[in-house]
């Protein structure tokens, strides 16, 4: 199944190579390209991986990217690699590695960090290579999805939209009396599956015309899980 798309986007080849196989990880600034290979080649075929470094000095900026063959493989690597990594998709060639870099930090600083979502447990290499990143924080990711639109909703027609993706649990469509516009909570089985309908649908025209914004919710699940 292919996800309708805005039309501000390119072709669905091009979305899918951009957009949903490549991922952007923080790493130990000792790491080489293999070691990157080998802590993500368990999740799926690997095209390549690279590390983000410093033009002046050639030095690793601790930041790195790996590119598989599938989206689901990536998806599998955000949803099972260790938290330490923060992995997220990573945004299309077209930005620069340094903005980039600062739309990751940015937008990872915007949510508190649970205690055990601390990038040294369970591998002591990153003890080392993150202890001057410790406030850098991931940006919330989980099963659940707000979806805001300036028109209301019709919740058969919302559920089918987001049905197109594997695993909908449920769509609870609310309606603001007082502005008219819509509002409503989506849960998928799996963080993978919300993950894949927020880049698929945010920006959406749904009717045309009109946007959706797509955003993670908190969905009270255990941080480890």
């Amino acid at each position: 199944v292919f996800i309708a798309q805005s039309r501000a986007s390119g072709s669905h080849r091009d979305l899918e190579d951009e957009e949903l196989t490549r991922i952007f990880v923080m790493i130990p600034k000792f790491y080489t390209e293999e070691d990157l290979r080998e802590n993500f080649k368990m999740y799926g075929d690997i095209e390549y991986c690279s590390i983000i470094k410093n033009k002046t000095t050639g030095e690793s900026k601790g930041l790195g990217y790996v590119r598989y063959l599938k989206p689901s493989q990536a998806a599998r690597a955000i949803e099972e690699c260790d938290r330490g990594y923060r992995a997220i998709l990573a945004e299309p060639k077209n930005k620069s590695s340094e903005s980039v870099e600062h739309d990751f930090y940015s937008n990872n600083t915007r949510q508190e960090l649970r205690g055990n979502l601390l990038p040294c447990c369970g591998h002591p290499e990153f003890c080392t290579g993150f202890e001057k990143n410790e406030s850098r924080i991931q940006e919330l990711v989980s099963k659940r999805l707000s979806v805001v639109s300036q028109l209301p909703f019709v919740q058969e027609q919302l559920f089918a939209l987001f049905d197109l993706i594997p695993g909908l649990e449920y769509c609870d469509v609310q309606r603001d009396p007082h502005t008219n516009s819509g509002y409503a909570v989506i849960q998928y089985s799996t963080a993978a599956s919300a993950i894949y309908a927020k880049y698929k649908l945010h920006g959406f025209e749904y009717p045309p015309g009109n946007r959706l914004t797509v955003l993670f919710l908190e969905d009270g699940s255990d941080s480890s899980e």
